[in-house]
């Protein structure tokens, strides 16, 4: 059987002050699902992530992440959801160590969760006791990442994930999104590096101008499938 989605947009309308950024529109993930969302600038890519995490208001339409809807239940969304937005959110004076135990509690994951994070991104070395101050732009994207990995959410939001990482850790990032993808996780990523972000998803979604324009690709067998034990 069709596993029901875990992400559901209809006819979604999202404003940005009186700019209609998104503009009607549908698209819906499937657990296991990786969907890479293309698009120019200013198309509407980062407004449909940040709608998802809960993080803006819909305009009209509706917008489900696992079960809770973000026009009346915003706060349950962003428990399901892990998004990495631009900005690490880090703080500065906090170490390494320091910023994911703290963020890391802060969303109920433990203090193993946290150290394994670190030790998967490479930052349970000497990274881990420089202040978040000192780190430079890959390295505060690898703490980010560590703390997205450590709550081992749902729904998987990233936006341009692979942007200020060197080689190896890209390497890394994808093997972690495809395995949350493999324990059933939905993935939503907006990015421009193309060659590396099609071959991550199964599915690609272009927007232009607030609208899905185009689409290509098929999910995975396993996020068509209900598994049954026995």
């Amino acid at each position: 059987m069709v596993t029901e989605p875990i992400v559901a947009l209809r006819g979604v309308v999202a404003l940005l002050g009186r700019f209609p950024a998104l503009s009607g529109v549908d698209l819906s993930v499937r657990p296991g699902e990786i969907v890479l969302v293309q698009g120019p600038n200013g198309a509407g890519k980062t407004t449909l992530l940040r709608l998802c995490a809960g993080l803006l208001p819909v305009e009209r339409g509706t917008v489900v992440v696992d079960g809770h809807d973000v026009a009346t239940d915003r706060r349950g969304v962003r428990r399901s959801v892990g998004y990495l937005g631009h900005e690490s959110g880090l703080y500065d004076d906090l170490t390494v160590r320091d910023n994911v135990h703290f963020w890391s509690k802060a969303v109920g994951a433990s203090a193993a969760d946290a150290d394994q994070a670190m030790a998967r991104l490479g930052l349970d070395g000497r990274l881990a006791d420089v202040a978040g101050a000192r780190l430079s732009a890959g390295q505060r994207r690898r703490t980010a990442l560590a703390i997205l990995l450590a709550r081992r959410p749902r729904v998987w939001l990233l936006d341009e994930p692979h942007g200020t990482l060197d080689e190896s850790a890209r390497d890394i990032l994808d093997s972690i999104v495809q395995r949350a993808a493999a324990g059933g996780a939905a993935v939503l990523v907006a990015s421009h590096d193309l060659d590396r972000a099609v071959a991550l998803s199964h599915r690609q979604v272009v927007l232009a101008g607030g609208h899905v324009v185009g689409a290509s690709g098929e999910p995975p067998v396993e996020a068509t499938l209900e598994v049954v034990d026995g």
